[in-house]
């Protein structure tokens, strides 16, 4: 029986995304794919927002369905793109992500040390690609910049791509922060190649500084909220306390495939049996390990579980300059005597954060003038904003527990 493979998927970010070839749909209904299902978008942002309980799996479809309408945007201004590169193009984007772990960003180096989603996303691409005969070779070619033509990785992994074009729309819809509500559509109607690079028409100034300076209000209101940086904060420290403890010699309950990464110490190179236990992982291994661990014997351990899973979290102090050592010595000597320990350095947390919401150094957004000229965004003379939003902005947060 044949399987019709060119479905529509209704989408309320975007209305109707379809897919267009065949091995598209084949990728995502691979396992590896379908566990984005259970990997949040934004890890523990719902204790904020709670209608922040979108996946990766919403924001994969949607960055291919802006892949798909920028490569028809760029045929109709004559740029060449054969059947082939809109293809593995559109397979390139869904499977940017495929390499996250549980609550994604937070626990990335914790899991298997430094291992970066973006390299797992590539170790996962080529299984698949022996699976599916190599039609995924063109596609990791584009993800990793190695294909001829720049602008398919620009359109993946640049300062304007189709990632982050998706993922602002989405996540403003799912927070209801509508500071992030970026045109999409403007923007991708904006977008032309030159020299085989990405550019944007100069007109499209406008809708660019808007897009750059929402991307800032978005970190700073919703991805870098005191307590959605501290969560993510928290969550790092329960798993380092747990592999801590876990090779103290004390036996903790969790998944046998949690167990196994809180066991495991070297990842020089990832095994067969690292991968399959990897993809085997999700949000609701951590969630239920936490939910066991809240009544550990460890003070710590059990200290920190209960605070993200009753949603109970330590008070925060929010500064734009750092915290001297004599207020937070101060504040870890009050723990240690308030609850009769000697780990108070445990409940305390200094965290920095720093956002640079345009890098005029690292892939400048190019701008194409009438004359055929390309300019950087930042030497434009119509640029309003561009010059502030290339400078950082630092903000430090102090956490510590309610009862001190």
């Amino acid at each position: 029986m044949h399987t019709n493979k060119f479905k529509i998927i209704n989408d309320p970010v975007h209305g109707f995304i379809s897919i267009p070839h065949e091995i598209l749909f084949d990728v995502i209904e691979h396992p590896y794919f379908q566990r984005l299902r259970r990997i949040s978008q934004t890890g523990l942002l719902s204790l904020i927002f709670p209608g922040a309980t979108h996946t990766r799996f919403h924001h994969a479809l949607g960055a291919m369905h802006l892949m798909f309408t920028a490569l028809e945007t760029l045929k109709m201004k004559g740029v060449q793109i054969s059947k082939d590169e809109e293809k593995s193009a559109m397979l390139a984007i869904l499977l940017h992500d495929v390499g996250h772990g549980p609550f994604s960003h937070a626990l990335e180096n914790m899991l298997m040390d430094d291992w970066h989603h973006e390299k797992l996303s590539l170790l996962l691409m080529h299984k698949m690609n022996q699976e599916l005969g190599g039609e995924l070779s063109v596609a990791m070619e584009m993800f990793q910049g190695k294909y001829s033509r720049k602008f398919f990785n620009q359109l993946i992994s640049s300062q304007l791509d189709v990632d982050r074009l998706d993922y602002l729309k989405r996540d403003s819809f799912y927070t209801g922060v509508s500071e992030g509500n970026v045109n999409a559509q403007r923007i991708i109607s904006m977008m032309n190649v030159a020299d085989d690079e990405l550019v944007i028409d100069a007109k499209g100034i406008y809708s660019i500084e808007n897009f750059l300076t929402a991307r800032m209000f978005m970190y700073w209101q919703v991805y870098y909220h005191k307590t959605a940086a501290l969560a993510e904060h928290l969550l790092v420290k329960i798993l380092k306390r747990a592999k801590e403890l876990t090779h103290l010699g004390v036996s903790l309950p969790a998944s046998d495939n949690l167990k196994y990464f809180l066991n495991k110490t070297h990842f020089e190179s990832a095994s067969e049996e690292d991968v399959r236990r990897f993809t085997e992982l999700d949000d609701n291994d951590i969630i239920q390990a936490m939910k066991f661990w809240a009544c550990h014997d460890d003070f710590v351990l059990s200290h920190l579980c209960q605070w993200v899973i009753e949603r109970r979290f330590p008070k925060t102090i929010i500064s734009s300059k750092p915290f001297t050592d004599e207020f937070v010595t101060a504040k870890i000597n009050a723990a240690n005597e308030k609850f009769s320990i000697q780990s108070g350095a445990e409940l305390v947390d200094h965290i920095s954060l720093s956002v640079l919401p345009y890098n005029t150094e690292k892939q400048p957004i190019y701008l194409l003038q009438k004359d055929g000229r390309k300019i950087t965004l930042d030497r434009s003379e119509n640029q309003l904003l561009s010059t502030s939003i290339s400078q950082p902005t630092k903000r430090f947060i102090l956490a510590f527990p309610r009862e001190i």
